[in-house]
Parts: structure tokens; sequence; C-alpha cells
């Protein structure tokens, strides 16, 4: 990985030096079906015709190629020796005229693990699919260019292809004479060009409106997906999703969607959620539901489809200069996503899941030591590669939200309006955009962006009640603190509600205000001679970005009363932050689980419910005393499975419930009952065990012993598909087998013949919580291994087995010390690997402190 690396230095020299006026790329990937010929890896033809002007006539510059073997390269008609001028990730340009024409012939590979040009063999009917993923910068394992985003041209792409697939690239595209060719595109940087080829399934539709002009706006729609999908494939609703986008993006944006058509494919082994490739959007194809889901599924496949709709506008037309500032496409993506679902679909509570699950993401990353600035310091392209984060995402988006309570909305969306139409087609910084929401606004963006976007950490706010001899409010204060490490004290625009129990018993809210926090203490003087609260809950409504804590009668009302919360946005918001408190050790892990099972029952919005789950589980493997775990898995187990036999038949909650009493089982009638479900001998009404449903079932029989090779084999032929083969890898490297372990530690440690979705897989198998035994031996294998699996193994599949691997379950302070020992052991090690290995020595140490918590708790 070293070798593949490019420095921002490096890009800012050669961005000075260096414009493109357009690249013509040739593709022949007719060798993707049938037998590989000799030795090495699989490969197709590449050839790249580049043409650039360089304002520095004589000087010297290099383009980035990561591919096998190079058999021609000329510049400015002149032959250069491939073996003198490529060095397998960059090639040499020496003594540049002031205008240059590069063509580069190249023999690239074909990829399985997610980067470059991924080649996928459909297990079902052996149909080979082929697709593209760049982001941050592969697509130099594609074609040669200059890798980064400042270098914008137009690109026109020509792809040979078997006879009987079809090809899609951003622009419109016609086969003849056995080459598809497609039509040039606008100026875009090379990490958002793409090819999707083979024999996909191809729904088409399209959208039309009237522009303020007049003029009548048409635009191609399409959606795509393997063959063996189809049957799954509910295009119409994608296609529903889209429109609404499409006119939401319109009415506010005030600038027509500027790249053609816009299909959207939905292709195997994806290593992202989705890819804003302008004009082929790409999803990971999980997006298409085998079995039943929850409306929740339906609202994140929406949010992604909307947050990629969105980077047409906010990375696509107008991109940022270099990866320091992301956040000026991935913020405002992820802002958009919600405020787009909330506004144009059926989705209206996408602002509580976004409270409930993004933030949950943005404040986890924002305690890592790894925390950043949302404008983050990117020096190099493994840098970049890690900043696809919870703090670049969620934090930022958080950030505008509160940016849009500060300076409102009608001047957020005109800064937009104006940013999209003075920048289009170009690169962009932080100052861009603060300038014209100054413009916008009337407001001092320069202070706003220092708080906000260039320091990290994240606040808390407390309230402190005061009240009088006649039981009113005397006064109530917000008090902000910030970790040590990170002591800035933002200016928060937050609501505060004052909530208590009517005669029904419902725990409704009274009382408003919304003030400016800002330093350590705020009177909320509005409040001043309101009755008493039972609740008081800072940031009610999620206006800021913040840990929320509770003043100890609020928490007392919290214990007994939280199921009686009616606003579905106050009870996510509570919820959210006891699970910060947890993690905190501030409440005892055991506390928070018996919350859960106490109120969980009574969550009316299914995505809150299903996170609940997730953070219960959470809690029982990492942050409960090693001794009350095996009470609390089985109080688990019996909470999941009342409330999945109480729950209403069919309906969404009995599928969350069933899948959580799935990764909760353990105990012998618990698997039982399970293997009856899958047998038929069991029933639950209402409950249909479908595949995907099945799988959920086996998973928890298979780190069991329960189900063995045999059983999944069977399983397997049942639904001999490629998801199928995932959850069957899986289960099998989930078996309790000191052998089982060793094979899936050689495949993926030792091996690099699995594709990138099956080591995700085997790795999800090989880390189960109730084999911590057998897991204890990998602790000094892992440290031995990681610095050349990291030297060896493309970027993608080296945070895989850093972050996946890690011995987390080994929740000692011997893997404490091991983790040091190791850091202390290389310091020289690449900033991006020891990075990884800190957080994930960060997640263990507040483990620790949690268990800590929980077994004080007990005594």
């Amino acid at each position: 990985m070293p070798g593949e690396n490019l420095s921002r230095d490096e890009a800012r020299e050669r961005a000075a030096l260096l414009s493109v006026d357009g690249y013509e790329v040739s593709l022949d990937v007719r060798s993707a079906v049938g037998d590989t010929q000799g030795e090495g890896p699989r490969t197709f033809r590449s050839v790249t015709t580049l043409r650039f002007r360089c304002n520095e006539p004589g000087a010297s510059s290099f383009a980035d190629l990561v591919a096998p073997s190079v058999t021609a390269v000329s510049l400015n008609g002149r032959d250069l020796d491939p073996s003198e001028v490529f060095d397998g990730t960059r090639i040499a340009l020496e003594d540049l005229a002031a205008d240059n024409e590069l063509v580069v012939d190249a023999q690239c590979a074909y990829s399985r693990t997610g980067e470059g040009l991924h080649r996928f063999v459909d297990p079902e009917d052996g149909e080979v699919y082929l697709y593209t993923q760049y982001e941050p910068a592969d697509s130099r394992r594609v074609f040669a260019n200059f890798e980064q985003p400042d270098l914008k041209a137009p690109f026109r792409f020509e792809v040979r292809a078997p006879e009987e697939w079809t090809v899609w690239s951003n622009g419109a595209g016609e086969r003849a004479d056995g080459v598809w060719r497609f039509a040039e595109t606008k100026p875009i940087s090379t990490y958002i060009t793409c090819v999707v080829a083979g024999p996909y399934h191809y729904v088409t539709d399209s959208y039309e409106r009237t522009l303020e002009d007049g003029t009548r706006l048409e635009i191609p729609l399409g959606a795509l997906c393997r063959k063996g999908l189809a049957p799954h494939f509910d295009a119409d609703d994608v296609f529903l999703i889209t429109k609404q986008g499409l006119d939401f993006f319109h009415d506010h944006f005030d600038y027509p969607y500027p790249f053609g058509k816009y299909d959207q494919a939905f292709v195997p082994e994806y290593n992202l959620g989705a890819m804003e490739n302008p004009g082929l959007v790409t999803f990971r194809e999980e997006y298409i539901f085998r079995g039943k889901v929850t409306r929740a599924s339906y609202e994140g496949r929406a949010n992604t489809i909307l947050h990629e709709m969105a980077h047409m506008w906010f990375g696509d037309l107008v991109t940022m200069e270099w990866w320091d500032d992301l956040w000026l496409k991935e913020s405002f993506a992820d802002f958009m996503g919600a405020f787009a679902n909330v506004g144009a679909t059926r989705f209206k509570d996408a602002w509580i899941t976004f409270a409930n699950r993004r933030k949950a993401w943005a404040y986890r990353a924002d305690q890592l030591p790894s925390t950043h600035p949302v404008t983050a310091d990117i020096r190099d392209l493994e840098d970049a590669k890690l900043n696809f984060d919870g703090i670049t995402y969620a934090k930022g988006a958080s950030a505008l939200k509160q940016l849009v309570a500060y300076v409102g909305q009608d001047a957020f969306l005109e800064g937009a309006r104006r940013y999209f139409k003075r920048h289009a087609y170009g690169n962009t910084r932080l100052g861009d955009l603060l300038s014209v929401l100054e413009e916008t606004s009337g407001r001092d963006m320069a202070a706003w962006a220092r708080s906000w976007l260039q320091t990290a950490g994240v606040n808390s706010l407390t309230p402190q009640v005061l009240l009088s001899a006649e039981g009113r409010i005397d006064e109530l204060a917000v008090v902000q603190e910030a970790a040590e490490s990170h002591p800035e004290l933002r200016p928060h625009r937050v609501a505060v509600g004052l909530y208590r129990r009517t005669g029904e018993g419902s725990l409704e809210r009274y009382a408003r205000a919304e003030v400016d926090v800002d330093g350590p203490r705020t009177v909320v003087a509005e409040l001043a001679g309101a009755e008493a609260p039972e609740l008081v809950l800072v940031n009610d409504d999620d206006l800021t970005y913040c840990k929320t804590r509770f003043d100890d009668t609020s928490l007392a009302t919290l214990r007994e009363h939280l199921g009686s919360l009616t606003d579905p946005l106050a009870r996510a918001l509570c919820w959210s932050a006891l699970w910060n408190m947890t993690r905190d050790a501030l409440l005892p892990a055991r506390d928070f689980i018996g919350l859960v099972l106490r109120f969980a029952g009574r969550e009316s919005g299914i995505g809150v419910l299903q996170m609940l789950h997730a953070w219960a589980e959470s809690a029982l493997v990492h942050y409960v005393a090693p001794e009350w775990r095996e009470t609390g898995g089985r109080l688990l187990g019996e909470g999941a499975l009342r409330e999945l036999r109480e729950a209403a038949p069919g309906g969404e909650p009995q599928l969350a419930w069933a899948r959580f009493f799935a990764a909760v089982a353990s105990g012998e009638a618990e698997l039982s009952l399970l293997r009856g479900l899958l047998d038929g001998s069991e029933k639950i009404n209402g409950l249909e065990v479908d595949q995907e449903l099945r799988w959920a079932f086996l998973s928890p029989l298979a780190a069991h012993g329960v189900a063995d090779e045999a059983v999944l084999a069977a399983e397997l032929a049942r639904d001999d598909t490629a998801s199928g083969k995932r959850h069957q890898v899986r289960c099998l490297a989930a078996r309790p087998s000191a052998a089982v372990k060793a094979q899936a530690w050689a495949q993926v440690v030792e091996s690099d013949a699995l594709s990138n979705a099956l080591v995700e897989a085997t790795i999800a198998g090989f880390e189960r919580s109730s084999q911590r035994e057998l897991l204890a031996p990998y602790t000094e294998k892992y440290f031995a291994a990681i610095e050349r699996v990291w030297a060896e193994r493309s970027i993608q599949i080296g945070m895989d087995v850093v972050r996946g691997l890690f011995p987390s379950l080994m929740d000692s302070r011997d893997t404490l010390d091991a983790t040091d020992a190791w850091l202390s052991a290389h310091e020289d090690a690449a900033p991006a690997l020891r990075r990884l290995v800190l957080e994930a020595r960060d997640d263990l140490s507040r483990a620790l402190r949690g268990q800590a918590c929980d077994a004080a708790a007990a005594r």
C-alpha cells in the first residue's frame, strides 16, 4: 500500500503545474469471461489518451496507474520505454510541452476486493458481473490518470464487452460494431467516473419537469441488478423515491440536474453503501431485500438514494479541492438525505432516525483518539480513506442542522444556490461556502466555523434546576462541559423541554424554550416560574450536536416512566442519551439492559426499536461485568422471546424481535425453539420464516454447535445464491471448534483467495462473543500479523482485517497491555494502521471502564 500513496503536497504541486483538457478511455473486458490464460491475475486491456496543458514547459510530473504491466507509453508522439517510466504505480513524465498528449496502453487487473474494476462470478448461474468503485483513488487501477479531485476533465469512454452483455457508464451509451461508446461527460473528477458491465437485469423509467424558464427537463431513469435478484427487485419504489428526490432538489437548489441520464446500479460485493457517480450511481445490492424487512430498511434505502442524489450537486457539480474538505460533499449529503426524506417521501420520521442512529455513529467517532475536526488534516490518500467516518458524515451533518437553526433555512438554501452557480464544475474550499452563507445570512460564519468545523470533540449539556419553596422553577441553567483533550465549548442553539406526567400517566411536554447556550453555564430565563418538571430534556427537538445528560430527578423519572414519553423524537433522544451514559461508564450496563427489557416493547418507532436491540446486545457483549454476562444473556433471551410471542402477528415489531431473539439466544430451550422454527415443528403465530430469517436462526445454532457443516451445506443447497454463500461462510466460521477458527484465520490472514465479501463474512463468523476461550490464542497472532497484512493487501482488506480481528472480546488488562506494547514497538508503522489500532484500543479501554462501572453497581 505505501507505494500507492499520494500526498497532499504532491497533489497541490501537480495541480499548480497542470490542467486537463480531456480523457479518452478504451477498455476491453472480454477477458472477464472464460478461462484465465497463464499465470498471475486476470487482466483486461486499458488504453488511455490524456490531453493536458503544462504552464511551465520543460517541467516534469507524473500520471497515476496501478497495473500489473504497461505495454506502451507515448508522450507527445514520443514512444517511451515502459520499464523506464512506469514503477507499478506512477508513470514519469519528463520535459512536458505547453500542450501534451499522453497515451498509455496497459494490462490492468480485475479486482476481487471491491476496488477498481471488480469482477464477480454469480454462483447461482455462473454469470460474470463487473462494476467499478474508485473513491478515493482507485480509478488508477482501471486507466491512467491524474488521480486527485481538483484536476477535473471531460471523459469519453468506450468498452468492448462480450456480445450478450450491456455496458453502462456516466454518459448515455450505444453499441456499434461491437463497441459500446458513451457520450462525453461534463468536467468531473476521476473518482466519480464509472463503468458497469454484464448481463444485468435493467428497468427503465423517466422523470419530467417544466423549469421556471419554461423549458422541459427530461431525465431518463434506469435501475439494474443481477439477474438472480430480479424477482426481488422492487424498482417501482426505487423510481418513486428517485422522482420525489429530483422534485425536492429542483425545488430547493434552483439548478437543474446537470448530468443527463440517471441510472442506479445495485451491485454485488460492494464495500460501501453507495457511490455518487454522476449518471450512474452504484449501491450495494443488499438494498434489494430478499426477505421481509421492516419499514426502517426501506427508510434507510430511501435515505441512501437521496444522499447520493444530493451529491450530484454537493460533490459532483462542485467538488472539494482536496480530501481535507471531504465534508463539503459528505456532510451535506448526509444532512440532505434526512432533510429530503422528511420533505419529499413517506418517511416523515427520518430526523428521529438521524438523531438515534447517525448521531450515535458520530458520538463514538468523536470520542476516539483519532477524532478530528470536520474539516480534517488529510496528509495523503490513506488518511483520506479512513476519514469516511462518523465525523465527516454524521457530525458534519449535525453541524449543518445546527447551522440551519443558526442562520435560518431560507438563508441556508439560498447560500447553497449561490454556491452551485458560482462554482459549477469547479473545486472549492471551506471559505468558498462560508462566503456565500455570510452573504445570505448576514452572520459571521468564520466564528461559527471555528467552533463547529475546525475543532474536535463533543460537548455535554446537563440541566441544573433550582426550585422555590412553592415548588416552581427558581432557576434553570444548562451546564456545558468538554473533554480535557478537546476543551472547546461551542455555541449551541438548543430547545429545553419540561415534561411531567398527565392524569392518564403519559409523560408529556408542558413548556419549552429555545436558548443560545454559550460558555460553561447558561441560564434559561424563559422557564423561571414554571411548575417543577419531572424530566428536563436539554436539546429537545435535537437542534444541536451534543451529549445530553440528566439531573437526578430526570434520570429517576426515566427509570420508571421512559415508556410513557409520548413524543417519539423525545423518547429517541432519551434512549440515545442513556446509551451514551452507558458507554461513558455513568450508567451500569445491566441498568441499560433492564430499561430495554422493561420499555422497548412499548417503542412505536421500528428503527428506534432495532437500534435498541443493537445497543442491548453491545451492552451485553462489551459493557456488563463478565460475571453477569450469563445472567444478562439469559434475561435478554427470555425478554426477547416474551416480546416475540406478544407482538402482533405478522407485524414489523414481531420480525424485529425475532431477529433479536436469534442474536441473543443461547440456552438449550431457546436453541431448540430456533431449530423447531426451521424444521416446521414449532410455530409462532404470524411469523413467516423466509430464507433470510432462516439464516438468522442458523447463525446462533452454528455458533453453539447445534448446526454442523452438513446442516449448513443443506441450507446452501436450498439457497444456492451469492447471498446464501455469504451466509454459509459466516456460519461455517462461527462453529465452536479450534480447527474451524484456525481455518478461518488462515483464509483471511494468510491467503488472499477470498473476495472482499467473503473476507467480511468470515471475520463476522470468527468473532463470536460466546467463544472467548477459543479466540484467546489469536491475540498474539493478531499483533504479529497486522503490519505484514497492511503492507501486502489492499487498503480495504487491510482495514477489514485490522478492525475486524482486533481481540476486542479478550477484554482484559492483558489485551490492553499487549496493544500498548505493539504501539510502542511500532511507532514508525503506517499512520493509518496505527490509527486503526489506537481506535480499537480506545474501544477496549472504554469497555473495561464500563465493566468496572457495572461491577460496582452490583456491590
